[in-house]
This record gives structure tokens, sequence and C-alpha cells, in this order.
């Protein structure tokens, strides 16, 4: 073979093998875990600014970037607009900080669960809070019977989101 012939082999052969690792590292990029954590997350998405305000005060940022995972029903911003007008003004109030708890803790479960954990199916979910969440899987993904998911499964590197169009609350203790 001649040296000309072996050289145009051998930049064939590198040029295909660049391009198959290229190849491998897009699809790892696809494979790999989010980067970013829940609250990154939602900041990042541009719908949360009332949910992130509320977490910030009643501390909880601290504890929703932490490994987890968790499993957040974030209500958007236009879910707290459905809420009576001054609600989330007075929920922000530090005199308010233990029932801002009980509502934000009632929006998270321990552990990842994903979508596909409760299509086709009615489940109760043991929030953080304490309360169980009624979780319809039957027609969509509803919280009881009220909050409806409108977007599933944003993955974060500590757990997942489900945006929800409602506020949920806890039952009265």
């Amino acid at each position: 073979m001649s040296r000309t012939l072996k050289l145009l082999t051998t930049m064939l052969f590198v040029g295909v093998f660049a391009a198959a690792c290229a190849q491998d590292q897009k699809m790892a990029a696809k494979a790999a875990p989010a980067q970013k954590d829940i609250v990154v997350t939602a900041v990042e998405a541009g719908q949360f600014n009332t949910l992130v305000a509320a977490l910030k005060a009643a501390d909880l940022v601290t504890t929703l970037k932490s490994p987890g995972p968790f499993t957040v029903f974030a209500p958007t911003d236009a879910a707290f607009d459905k809420l009576p007008a001054g609600t989330v003004e007075d929920l922000l109030k530090p005199e308010n900080k233990g029932k801002l708890v009980d509502i934000l803790t009632y929006h998270v479960v321990s552990g990842l669960v994903p979508a596909s954990a409760v299509v086709g199916k009615k489940v109760n979910a043991d929030s953080v809070q304490g309360s169980p969440i009624m979780i319809d899987g039957m027609n969509g993904v509803v919280l009881n019977g009220t909050a409806k998911v409108i977007s599933a499964d944003v993955m974060a590197s500590n757990g997942v989101i489900h945006v929800i169009d409602t506020v949920i609350l806890p039952p009265s203790k």
C-alpha cells in the first residue's frame, strides 16, 4: 500500500472515529441527568416567581437545593393569581411563616414520583407537610380534585417538578 493511500485511510478512520465520538457525546448529554437543582430550574423557567419568593420567605430554598430527591408540584404565577386578592402578600409576612411553610411543604413529596407512576391510577402521596395529596391520574393528572398538572416530569438534579395550574391547600389541622 502506498504511503499516500495509508495516510488517506488513516485520515478517513480518524474522521469516522471523531464523528462517532461526537455522536456518543451528544447521546450521553441527552441521557445525563439534569445538572440544575429544583430551585435553579424553577427560577430559570420564569413562570414561578411567586413560588420562588414564597420559598425564600419560608426559608425553604436550602432544603430544595439539598440532594433530595424531591417531587415538587409547582404552582405557576398564574396559579397564585387565582388566590383571593391579598392572600399571597399576607402569607409572605413574617408572622405567617408557619402557615406559608405548611402550604409550600404540602406541594412537596419526598422521593422521585414521575408521571408514569400515577398515570392511569388513583393514589395518595404523603406530602412533606404530613397530609396526603390525592392524585387522580385516570384522565390527565389532577391533585385533590382541583389542580391540574399542565407540564410533567421537568427533571432537576435533585428531583422532578410537575407544573400545576392551582395552588393546593393542606387540610386544616
